[in-house]
């Protein structure tokens, strides 16, 4: 055994739980949770990386994270960006009870802006560097 030993935490639904209240903590405190928020691990896809949605009976908000996430090689900088661009479309009013901010959920860039103004522009750098690298992997599947 080395003098240094790696700890493996496994990436299930209370780790995205824990994910979750820490973005919320710490960048969107400011943001009253005025409906219950859920979220976990949904089906495995290689294009749809988050979504959120609004159980129009229960009023209760619905985060589903890709189930390719668990995958500790993923980066977690690119599951709390994740996360945290459904918290935005939360706050916006997509998904919540809160009022809608903009016609559309992405409209002129408006995810990114939030999340850059929060200060969480190093897990957007992050993603986007992740990003070019998977997409790489994806063109090698398809025309490889």
């Amino acid at each position: 055994m080395t003098r240094y030993s790696r700890c493996i935490i496994k990436r299930d639904n209370n780790w995205l739980l824990s994910r979750l209240d820490f973005i919320w903590t710490k960048y969107f405190s400011d943001i009253p949770q005025t409906n219950k928020v859920f979220i976990s691990f949904g089906r495995f896809a290689k294009y749809r990386l988050g979504s959120i949605r609004l159980n129009k009976k229960t009023k209760d908000s619905f985060i589903t994270i890709t189930s390719m996430f668990k995958d500790p090689k993923i980066p977690p900088e690119v599951v709390d960006h994740t996360i945290g661009h459904e918290l935005v479309h939360y706050t916006h009013g997509f998904s919540s009870i809160h009022p809608r901010l903009h016609k559309y959920p992405h409209a002129g860039g408006v995810v990114r802006k939030e999340m850059t103004e929060r200060g969480m522009d190093y897990l957007y750098r992050a993603y986007k560097d992740w990003m070019k690298q998977y997409r790489r992997t994806l063109s090698v599947t398809f025309y490889g």
